[in-house]
């Protein structure tokens, strides 16, 4: 990449289940031929995308909804602007199924009845928009008895579909199975976080009592079991700056929504069984780097062997020494050294990059060096 900017995260998260699989169990994966803890990309790129909007890091209109509700969506909109209710539905659908080259957004009743595209679309609203604009102006030919959409007015609704200068969308990029000229190449590439060490399987035996029943009746009303581990994840993002720009086709735009980034990144956990386990812990290290005409470098082998803790070091401090040992060798090998900045809050004592007091500092730190990397005013 051109322009390079990676974030490698150290975060030991208490007993939780932060992201389950099929059967309710957390996720896991086996590296190194030991059993790891595991939080996939997709459950990390969600809790971004949701800390976003809660913590009003990006303005709505920059943001995107990934949905089959797209016709409720439109339709609500096409009502605030005083349209009948039954019309705009019928509206919103004409419209969502005459994209495509054989009409190939199919919307479906599902079974409350609600009309839902045969998969998810992940929509800017400012594309979102376009298309309730486009309806509104077409009002005739979308409600009309037998509808019947022009080539050409096809070819404006499909060039709604550009990405909408959606942070998310640019960042993470998505896929319109139905519509593939209309996808995005994520500017971003989010590893699985992996513990850095062996997990075992842990359970927890609950029991409920109904609070109501006579007192002469004892026992449980209800018992099960939740499984659960604890683990230090390391986590490790690539991103492309000059990627990033070009999928949101505006420089400003492009610092604002990597400094919003940069920020959920160290900041958003997943949301997976937090009211049974409040497992909100900050990470322990963040390490950001900016690389000009440079290869990304995930550090995950530097775990191949499982870190085990002994009574001078915790698991945490001991994955610090482990990673920074492997970013050496690897800078030793092949080189490709760019600036480094380290938010380093265990007893650890960093051995790479400039340290770091807290978040702002490192992201401002990080933010000054991609203006002058991309020849942008600092």
């Amino acid at each position: 990449m051109k322009h390079l900017l990676e974030i490698h995260i150290l975060q030991n998260f208490a007993p939780s289940n932060l992201n389950r699989d099929d059967t309710g169990s957390p996720k896991d994966a086996i590296f190194g031929g030991y059993r790891r803890g595991r939080i996939s990309s997709q459950c990390l790129k969600r809790a971004i995308r949701m800390y976003f909007r809660e913590s009003n890091l990006v303005d709505k209109q920059h943001l995107a909804e990934r949905t089959k509700r797209l016709v409720k969506e439109i339709h609500d909109r096409l009502v605030a602007e005083g349209k009948d209710s039954d019309q705009a539905e019928r509206a919103a659908i004409a419209a969502i199924t005459s994209m495509g080259s054989q009409k190939q957004f199919k919307v479906t009743k599902n079974k409350w009845g609600e009309q839902i595209t045969d998969y998810l679309v992940f929509l800017g609203q400012q594309e979102i928009a376009c298309l309730t604009q486009i309806i509104l102006d077409e009002w005739e030919t979308f409600t009309a008895k037998r509808v019947s959409v022009s080539r050409e007015l096809k070819d404006k609704l499909e060039k709604c579909l550009d990405g909408g200068r959606a942070v998310d969308v640019a960042l993470f990029g998505r896929m319109l199975a139905n519509l593939p000229e209309k996808n995005q190449d994520a500017a971003c590439q989010v590893a699985h976080a992996l513990s850095t060490h062996a997990v075992e399987r842990e359970f927890d035996f609950y029991t409920a009592v109904d609070d109501l029943k006579p007192d002469d009746n004892a026992g449980a009303d209800m018992i099960g079991t939740v499984e659960f581990n604890s683990a230090c994840f390391y986590r490790y993002v690539a991103l492309d700056l000059e990627k990033l720009r070009a999928n949101l086709q505006d420089t400003e735009l492009m610092l604002r929504g990597l400094e919003a980034f940069l920020r959920a990144m160290v900041k958003a956990k997943p949301s997976g069984k937090q009211n049974s386990f409040a497992a909100h812990n900050d990470p322990e290290y963040v390490l950001f780097t900016v690389r000009q005409e440079a290869d990304p470098r995930n550090l995950a082998n530097a775990f191949e062997k499982p870190v085990r803790p002994n009574r001078e070091k915790s698991l945490t401090e001991a994955s610090v020494e482990r990673l920074e040992a492997r970013w050496q060798k690897l800078s030793a090998a092949y080189g490709q050294d760019g600036a480094a900045w380290v938010l380093n809050l265990t007893d650890a004592q960093s051995q790479i990059g400039t340290p770091v007091g807290s978040l702002d500092e490192l992201v401002q730190s990080a933010m000054k060096a991609v203006r002058a990397n991309l020849g942008l005013e600092v």
